[in-house]
């Protein structure tokens, strides 16, 4: 049985081929717009033609950009639908984590007991192993309240290498025909190629040919591209926000954009974020920048670099990372210490590298680049081997610290550090240190500090911060509860200095959101202040035009509250919502009376949380007629 990977898995098994059936009457007009043209091109006249449009693609911003912020996601590989809103609710909403990553929610072949099976659909019913389609929603619906968002992993490729059968939800298929509501497929929707790809030098075989023997999709079709559209905006009404797109690189970049230029053309799929599985590698045709059209790519090279210079002690190297040029742009960047490809192929870190692990996902939730994902999944000896399951094959909800599943997102190193990350969102590196070799420190503007020790002994020095003065709590040790530090308390002078000991093969890691006064995260509120009420003005009324440039993640909107009825009354619950259509800049005009001085702020809402902006009330006195408009920048 083949297995969904970047590579064919030396002695996997592949289904026999079936040849393919000759077309005609209503099939033969639905393959009207396969790749035959494409096809008959020279292979150098066809790379040509694709780099130069990739050249086009990588300059384009998709058509919804993606995670405004810096929160990090994770995902939870292979976990039930009810185990994820658990989860939500108990430890993804209060640890800050702004999204969170569902193994592929669609009906799938029945083959036995492999994590891979999830990976081969056979109709796009929200029907699995991991639940049901109710589930799913209810899933959805709870780690949107406790305001973590959802993203599907979308296998868009293909459908599944089995010659037939029936699949988890009752579907009956046979060798490229699946049933489905809008006809399902056929023959006809498939490529041309029938044969396995045998080199990812060729960018038509990648392309066009299976992956491992699984039946690759005819995405240049309209009618697949429309297919596969509305198995998108089906989860999109379930309350999914976003997607990560299996094998994307062997669909062309051009039939994604098509794709997604369908959901995104919908006013539910409008602001849909995107990120690619593009595994990029030197020498190789297609690489991640193709896809940047339609949506971010996965940082393979960050990966395999970051576990390079870990095991190897050369954390020094690391600081200039993220100017490197074989990197993707920050903003456009997916990174991740593993994914569930990677820990098994031995690419990349794992769970079963311990402290080196560790501590590499501590530097990626500190360090300024990309949008960080945590993996998250179970032990494994065997490599296809699935998560624990019932005898029926249906998986068993996660139970962390009782069994099979790593819940490394529970992690002091991943869980204390997503809200290190959010702690320093929207800053810089400063005060960068280290010894040469495997002994790092840096900051993040004047909201954090993190030093990194991947040597075999303890380091106590005195570190240069940026942080105001005070005490802190080692967020790797413990955090802050009951007014004081359950882990290691660091006390910051005035001069912006520490010292401390920073473990052997460990990290201590500070920020402003995590000190032992009481408080973990401090929340700014207005200072009202009496406001006179203006005589009455024979113009009647004016208008204040509020302008806010704020960055956002998913699931947070932006209102303005003050001291006047109109905006309020310094009542969160009754502020006015702004507009995001001209994102960053967050807008909404409200009718004041005339000459009246308004004192404002602004504040975020994500579920049933409100966030003030920091200082002083804001200010401002209504004209005698027209329309004042606001410059305002959200203060953090």
């Amino acid at each position: 049985m083949p297995r969904p990977s970047p590579r064919p898995a030396s002695g996997a098994p592949v289904p026999p081929v079936a040849p393919a059936p000759a077309l005609g009457g209503a099939a033969a007009r639905r393959a009207a717009t396969d790749t035959a043209t494409v096809r008959r091109l020279t292979a150098a006249a066809l790379a040509l033609v694709l780099a130069a449009a990739a050249l086009v693609v990588a300059a384009a911003r998709p058509a919804a950009a993606g995670p405004p912020d810096d929160r990090p996601g994770v995902t939870l590989f292979q976990w039930t639908w009810t185990s994820i809103a658990r989860e939500c609710t108990d430890v993804l909403g209060p640890a800050g984590y702004g999204w969170v990553q569902t193994s592929p929610p669609q009906e799938h072949a029945v083959v036995g007991g492999q994590w891979w099976t999830s990976y081969q659909p056979v109709s796009y019913r929200i029907e699995s192993k991991l639940g049901t389609r109710a589930e799913y929603a209810a899933m959805v619906s709870a780690c949107r309240g406790a305001g973590v968002e959802v993203i599907a992993d979308a296998v868009v490729n293909h459908m599944s290498g089995q010659t037939g059968g029936t699949g988890w939800a009752g579907t009956q298929f046979s060798t490229e025909r699946y049933p489905g509501p809008a006809g399902g497929y056929g023959p006809q929707d498939f490529n041309d190629c029938r044969t396995n790809i045998a080199s990812y030098q060729d960018r038509y075989q990648v392309q066009h040919c299976r992956l491992v023997g699984l039946q690759d999709l005819r995405t240049g079709s309209e009618y697949v591209r429309q297919e596969i559209a509305d198995y998108l905006l089906d989860l999109v009404s379930l309350g999914v926000r976003g997607f990560r797109v299996d094998a994307a690189k062997h669909v062309p970049a051009a039939d994604l954009e098509a794709i997604l230029g369908k959901v995104r053309a919908t006013p539910q799929g409008r602001d849909v974020y995107v990120v690619h599985e593009v595994i990029g590698a030197g020498g190789e045709p297609i690489q991640p920048a193709e896809y940047l059209g339609s949506g971010d790519s996965h940082e393979f090279s960050y990966a395999r670099h970051l576990k390079g210079q870990v095991q190897s002690g050369r954390l020094a190297s690391l600081r200039d990372l993220r100017t490197q040029p074989w990197l993707l742009p920050s903003d456009r960047a997916g990174v991740f210490v593993d994914n569930h490809d990677t820990e098994r192929n031995g690419e990349t870190l794992s769970y079963k590298d311990g402290t080196d692990y560790r501590l590499a996902n501590v530097f990626m939730l500190a360090y300024p680049y990309g949008w960080p994902t945590v993996h998250s999944g179970y032990a494994f000896s065997d490599h296809d081997a699935g998560a624990p399951q019932s005898g029926s094959g249906e998986v068993l909800d996660a139970a962390c610290g009782q069994g099979t599943f790593t819940c490394a997102h529970r992690w002091n190193e991943t869980a204390h550090m997503v809200g290190f990350r959010n702690a320093v969102a929207g800053t810089d590196l400063t005060q960068w240190w280290d010894d040469g070799g495997s002994r790092i420190a840096f900051g993040r503007g004047d909201r954090g500090y993190v030093a990194l020790n991947a040597g075999s002994s303890a380091l106590t020095r005195t570190f240069a911060t940026s942080l105001p003065a005070g005490a802190y709590c080692d967020v790797i040790s413990g955090q802050a509860a009951g007014g004081a530090c359950t882990g290691t308390t660091v006390t910051v002078d005035a001069a912006g200095r520490a010292t401390f000991t920073v473990p052997a093969e460990g990290a201590v890691a500070l920020h402003v959101g995590q000190r032992p006064s009481g408080t973990t995260a401090p929340t700014p509120t207005p200072t009202p202040t009496p406001t006179p009420t203006p005589a009455p003005s024979p113009t009647g009324a004016a208008q204040v035009a509020f302008g806010v440039t704020a960055t956002t993640v998913w699931g947070q909107d932006l209102y303005v509250v003050g001291d006047h009825a109109a905006l309020g009354g310094w009542d969160p619950a009754r502020a006015v919502p702004l507009s995001s259509a001209t994102y960053p800049v967050w807008r909404a005009t409200v009718t004041l009376p005339p000459g009246t001085a308004v004192q404002y702020k602004y504040v975020r809402k994500q579920g049933a949380t409100v966030t003030w902006e920091s200082g002083a009330n804001r200010t401002l006195t209504v004209p005698a007629s027209g329309t004042l408009t606001t410059t305002d920048t959200w203060r953090p």
